[in-house]
């Protein structure tokens, strides 16, 4: 009975609630729970869009005699970070894949925040700022979530057919990344209702459904379903892409088109054939909203729905939907073209 008294009380000195922020002594223990030198961050998630300018806060409260601050990114599914900057409040070093689009905002003498410039669909994910002093170092993690949409995605040759690298190519060619499980279960209770399983960017392999039924994991509750880890190079599935805002636009070309006509179509626009992401993202960003199914870069053909209506997809819900992938000879279709703004 003591011992059910006792453990949830050090357990609440010991690990307190909701601040992200790690000691590692190499002397004596801080006097005093709770950072020494580094704020707690007001937010701990910080949203942005593809293409925008965005600041992750990393504040002293008083500085040591001297120190350095290291900024890192915990990749997601590898055991590893990615070392991105090191300051000695003086002084700055880049490292890594970031280059010139990562900087210290240096607002004051004790700001330590990074900003990232122009971020691209790869740099959400969670974030490291160190404080090195060579006595007691402290960090804190932050995390970066874009706004964006998830879709899924399968090849003209069917469904299950991409190991994990090349469900991760399949997103980049069109637009997009692999999707992490939160972003999943975000794009879940928005209302993607998907029976086809697909790889997620940490190499788990999952489904979201919304209506359980027996041909989609059977009777049971709502929820995402879970293959668990796969083998990467054997294993084949569908994809889970994800995709952010726009740089440019999306617009329909209407005509009879085959899918060479409609590459010249958009050419002589002075835009390409659209990639599937980039008219998810005119889908959920721009609301765009058309009856009329279109040629895609890949060979499919698909149209988006904002306002759901009778002989218009046939089904209740907005969305994105597809006719598949026609013979790419058959002058049947529009086209959606992307031009850059």
């Amino acid at each position: 009975m003591l011992n059910q008294l006792i453990l949830p009380v050090l357990w609440s000195i010991l690990f307190p609630l909701g601040v992200a922020i790690y000691h590692k002594g190499t002397g004596n223990p801080a006097p005093h729970p709770g950072p020494h030198y580094l704020l707690p961050p007001i937010h701990e998630v910080i949203h942005s869009r593809r293409g925008a300018t965005v600041t992750l806060p990393c504040v002293l409260g008083t500085p040591p005699p001297s120190y350095k601050v290291r900024w890192s990114k915990v990749e997601p599914g590898e055991l590893r970070e990615t070392l991105i900057l090191i300051t000695n409040g003086h002084h700055t070093r880049g490292y890594g894949p970031l280059g010139d689009r990562a900087r210290m905002r240096r607002g004051h003498r004790l700001d330590a925040s990074l900003v990232i410039t122009s971020v691209a669909l790869e740099d959400e994910g969670r974030y490291r700022c160190e404080l090195i002093n060579g006595l007691e170092d402290e960090s804190l993690a932050l995390t970066l979530r874009l706004e964006g949409v998830v879709f899924p995605y399968q090849p003209s040759q069917g469904r299950y057919q991409f190991n994990y690298y090349e469900a991760k190519k399949a997103c980049a060619e069109q637009d997009g990344r692999l999707a992490t499980y939160p972003q999943l279960y975000q794009a879940w209770t928005e209302g993607l209702d998907w029976c086809n399983a697909g790889w997620l960017l940490e190499g788990s392999v999952r489904y979201p459904v919304l209506t359980a039924r027996p041909p989609c994991g059977g009777r049971g509750r709502p929820g995402i379903r879970s293959y668990g880890p796969r083998d990467k190079q054997h294993d084949h599935y569908d994809a889970f892409c994800f995709t952010s805002a726009l740089q440019g636009h999306v617009f329909f070309v209407p005509g009879s088109l085959t899918l060479a006509e409609a590459s010249g179509a958009c050419a002589r626009r002075g835009a390409v054939v659209a990639k599937v992401g980039h008219l998810y993202a005119a889908w959920k960003f721009s609301g765009l909203d058309r009856c009329d199914g279109g040629w895609l870069a890949d060979g499919s053909v698909r149209f988006p729905i904002t306002t759901p209506r009778p002989r218009c997809g046939g089904l209740p819900d907005p969305g994105v939907r597809s006719f598949g992938f026609p013979s790419p000879e058959q002058p049947a279709y529009g086209t959606y073209c992307y031009a850059e703004t």
